[in-house]
Order: structure tokens, then sequence, then C-alpha cells
């Protein structure tokens, strides 16, 4: 009897290691969901989680510069914040960053715009987006949201087309460093002088 028990263990221990296998071998032929990058910048870092899924177009064209090296050397230029946007009706919190003017990489193609009523992606606090100004015309500038901002979302009147921006991710690690950033000084919306990104790479696992 005992025997009997123990040949009945190892038939359902072996099958559930071949089903653990199976599952592994599964998920990795599954392509992947996110991925992660890192922001350095002269003020500290910035981690982001990118959202493959929901926003693939964006996310790939974003990770297209930033395996080229065309941000290492760019900057944060562009801050926005309640008390240097008095002309808008409608105001939101943002910075905003690019590549290098002189760098080398893939050549500058526009994207379709990824609408939020399709990716189901928010401007929340931390989100990471595409700067844009007609629909379909994003190429490298993105931005990142300091606190809600649904003005940005599709039917947010922000932009006065009414089609908002592509979130396409969001802040992991470094919310401080975003708002320091925000804080710096600027005349007007222009950071003065403008916040170099060191370095930008992907981050494994």
């Amino acid at each position: 009897m005992s025997h009997s028990r123990g040949s009945g263990w190892r038939r359902v221990y072996n099958s559930g290691v071949r089903t653990l296998l199976f599952l592994a071998l599964f998920a990795a032929a599954l392509p992947a969901q996110t991925a992660r990058v890192v922001l350095e910048t002269e003020l500290g870092s910035i981690e982001v989680q990118l959202d493959l899924k929901n926003a693939p177009i964006t996310s790939a064209n974003f990770l297209k510069y930033v395996d080229a090296g065309a941000y290492d050397g760019g900057a944060f230029h562009r801050t926005v914040r309640p008390d240097n946007q008095p002309r808008n009706k409608i105001r939101i919190e943002v910075i905003q960053g690019g590549t290098r003017l002189d760098a080398r990489g893939p050549e500058p193609q526009p994207i379709p715009l990824e609408r939020t009523n399709k990716s189901g992606l928010k401007h929340l606090d931390g989100t990471i987006s595409m700067a844009r100004d007609r629909p379909d015309t994003a190429i490298s500038d993105f931005f990142f949201c300091i606190g809600d901002q649904p003005a940005l979302d599709y039917g947010g009147m922000r932009n006065p087309d009414g089609q908002g921006f592509a979130a396409f991710g969001r802040v992991t690690s470094g919310m401080e460093v975003v708002r320091r950033i925000q804080q710096a000084p600027a005349d007007g919306q222009t950071l003065k002088p403008p916040v170099k990104i060191l370095r930008a790479r992907r981050l494994g696992g």
C-alpha cells in the first residue's frame, strides 16, 4: 500500500512539474506586456514602466529613441505650472523633454495618435505621454504629468481639437525628481537652463 501511495504521489508531482514547465514556456512565448526605462538626469533618476500592451505604437516609438541613444545628452526643456500659463483657461502641470538637437539615431517619423479612449490609459500623476501639435504628429518629445490631468485625455480640451494625447506608461520611481525639474528656474515655460538627460536606458526584468 505504501508503495502504491508513493507511486501515485510521484505521478502527481511529475504531472505538476510538467504543467509548471508548460506554463513557463507559454509565458516566455508571449509578447512582453511592459518595458522599463530609466532616465538619468542631472537632478536624479526617473524610472518608467511602459505599457506595451495598451499603447504599443507609442511605446515602441519611445524605445526606438532610447535604444538609439538619442535621449542621451537631451534635456527637459519645458515646465508648465500654475504660475506660467496665464493665457490658458485650462491649466495643466507637466514637464517636457526630448532628444539632443544633433542626436544621431532613427529617422524622425510622426506616429499615429493612440487616443486614450482606445488605449484605456489616463493622464494621471506620473503618466508619461507624447507631446504633439496636430493628431498624428508626435515624434520624440515626451512629457510627465504632475498630478492628474484629465484635460489631456481624449475629450479634454487643453488641445482645442479634443483628441487628447497618447499616454503610454507611468513613473514607478523618481516623482520627486519630476517635481524638482518642474520647479527649476524658468523663463516663462522654458527651463533656463534646461535640465540635462545624461542617459536613457532599458532596465532588465
